[in-house]
């Protein structure tokens, strides 16, 4: 496969973006090499969408070694993670060893209100602008994008239980507005900056949904994509750390959601641009669509016939 485009965490479960990733690309006509950790059943489904899968482990040299070369333009994302800084660096260093000439590197938006004297108190958010500095610092020519807050995390795995069973959002956001974007949508974004890299090199690209809205909004959105009364119930951000503990996240993880939920409180999540539209010539899909399509999942009937 001759100079294909590299996706790492192809087979990842956090949103699933670089999956979504590998299949546009693909239906595009473009070569995809698709890194996965494991060979299981995730690599094979990939295969069978016709990517080059290699295996690997981004914290490795030897194995990035053989994912990288060959490849001149590469997406770079991973999980929430601490060793998320180390796996950067090292993936960055073979990257340029191979010369790759666009490197496309996925952060998030908290990044673009952080400096050398301001952060948060999430080590995973720290890590990020930490990332973002060694690549600027490396020379490779690297496009950044941030997300807010993605649809699949918040809405869909953290909101569906207490939908299903109550008809009741519980998260604890306060008044604080957000403007969740779908899995999709930054796909399509990072699709087509991989496609086309050169125009993009040296940029930064922020990614909203169409709307900033306070959880009292989206509980309506909720309503009217489901047929059914939901509302919005604010819980303590204590409460629901121990709730993530109790479902056993990693530490490094629930100090990460936590600290989102934090700046959700203090309105750091109401941010709006129209990067998506203008990149892909398509707007972001709504939060009541997003629920509409995903309403088997936040409705009880279905779980339980």
């Amino acid at each position: 496969m001759a100079n294909p485009i590299l996706v790492t965490g192809a087979a990842g479960r956090v949103g699933g973006v670089g999956r979504a990733v590998t299949e546009l690309l693909l239906k595009q006509g473009k070569p995809v090499r698709a890194m996965v950790r494991n060979e299981d059943e995730r690599a094979h489904a990939l295969r069978d969408m016709g990517a080059e899968v290699v295996v690997g482990d981004l914290l490795d040299l030897d194995s990035m070694h053989r994912v990288i070369a060959g490849c001149e333009t590469m997406y770079f994302g991973m999980s929430v993670s601490d060793t998320y800084l180390a796996a950067t660096v090292n993936t960055a260093a073979v990257a340029k060893h191979h010369g790759v000439k666009a490197f496309i590197n996925m952060s998030q938006m908290t990044v673009s209100q952080m400096s050398i004297t301001e952060t948060t108190t999430s080590p995973q958010q720290k890590l990020h602008w930490l990332a973002e500095q060694a690549l600027n610092w490396s020379g490779l020519p690297v496009v950044h994008v941030r997300p807010t807050v993605l649809l699949e995390g918040f809405f869909l795995i953290l909101t569906s239980d207490s939908v299903r069973e109550s008809n009741q959002i519980r998260l604890p956001f306060g008044d604080g507005k957000t403007s969740p974007i779908a899995v999709e949508d930054v796909a399509r974004v990072l699709a087509t900056l991989l496609a086309d890299p050169q125009p993009h090199i040296g940029k930064i690209y922020h990614l909203t949904g169409p709307q900033s809205e306070n959880m009292q909004f989206y509980a309506q959105e909720y309503s009217k994509a489901l047929g059914r009364t939901v509302t919005f119930q604010d819980i303590p951000v204590e409460q629901w750390r121990d709730t993530l503990l109790e479902m056993h996240l990693p530490a490094h993880l629930v100090s990460h959601l936590t600290t989102m939920a934090d700046l959700h409180r203090s309105g750091r999540y109401d941010r709006m641009t129209e990067d998506v539209s203008r990149l892909t010539g398509q707007g972001p899909l709504s939060m009541r669509e997003f629920v509409r399509r995903n309403a088997t999942t936040f409705t009880a009937s279905a779980r339980t016939a």
